[in-house]
């Protein structure tokens, strides 16, 4: 056995453990580096998302109440009072449609490419189609759907807001969808098939299922992009004064529309409702956030 003598006195002996000792000090050293970098960015991050929703909700939040969300909007931009209940459900039922029309569809859509049609020229194609529809401005759609749609029947309506909405909201529940169906494990579904279940018995039952979260999280993502956006609403749905609950006659109005044509006012009771839509447009999409989030939770797969 050698002495400890003998381990000091043999030439290079501690060399190892010193060479150890100190690239396992460059891991931390590296490791705590890196971590400060991902902290740092995360602050970056949320600093200005910080800043807009305390502006939004300090600057908005002195003019709710129930008769602002409720009342008729206010003929004349100069004068106090007036409240956002026909842009609040103008929102609810175009976004609502424009969903109801772009999500199943989507979701369909993306199914077929990540399930049947893989590496085939109409999946590519479709695939193509898609990511140049992503990055089409808000704009060109309202102008396709006016030209097709406003100008063929000679009106403007929430529906045809809708048809603007879905057209952007497509694309987004596309590709999102087939990038969460892809991340689901090929073992569930060789299982399934192995024990005799149909390709699309397997699909609705086994895949989609283990997606759910992130094809909620896309669909609420094309959702959120929807409501957001103003310049579809201005060219094919006009102004109101009063609730229009019909989508398919007479002119609707949104949030959107509310906030850009009150805050392009000078005057102050303008902008205050305009700060005041945008609280109620960010509190809408958190509502449906979470209760989008509960749904997912109750149907995806749990894991024993």
């Amino acid at each position: 056995m050698t002495t400890t003598a003998e381990r000091v006195a043999r030439p290079g002996a501690g060399a190892p453990d010193l060479s150890r000792r100190a690239l396992s000090a460059r891991r931390r050293i590296t490791n705590n580096v890196a971590m400060g970098g991902i902290v740092l960015a995360l602050v970056i991050a949320v600093i200005p998302l910080g800043l807009v929703i305390y502006s939004v909700i300090a600057k908005g939040g002195g003019v709710m109440s129930l008769e602002f969300l409720t009342d008729d909007i206010s003929i004349s931009v100069r004068r106090s009072g007036g409240g956002m209940g026909p842009a609040i459900i103008g929102t609810l039922i175009i976004t609502g449609m424009a969903a109801l029309m772009a999500i199943p569809l989507g979701v369909l859509g993306a199914i077929y490419l990540n399930e049947y049609g893989k590496q085939r020229p109409l999946a590519r194609l479709i695939r193509m189609l898609a990511d140049i529809m992503t990055g089409v401005p808000s704009i060109v759609m309202g102008l396709f759907i006016y030209t097709i749609w406003v100008l063929t029947f000679e009106e403007r309506s929430g529906f045809a807001g809708a048809l603007a909405l879905a057209c952007l909201m497509l694309p987004v529940v596309i590709r999102s969808t087939e990038e969460m169906l892809r991340l689901v494990p090929d073992e569930l579904r060789q299982a399934s098939l192995a024990l005799g279940a149909r390709k699309w018995r397997t699909t609705v039952t086994v895949v989609l299922p283990a997606a759910i979260s992130g094809i909620t999280s896309g669909s609420l993502l094309a959702i959120a992009r929807a409501a957001g956006e103003t310049a579809p609403i201005l060219f094919v749905v006009g102004a109101v004064n009063e609730t229009n609950w019909n989508l398919f006659s007479g002119e609707n109005t949104a949030l959107t529309a509310q906030i850009f044509s009150n805050a392009s006012q000078p005057f102050d009771v303008a902008q205050d409702r305009a700060w005041g839509a945008a609280l109620t447009l960010i509190v809408i999409v958190l509502v449906f956030t979470i209760i989008a989030r509960i749904i997912a939770n109750r149907f995806a797969i749990k894991e024993r």
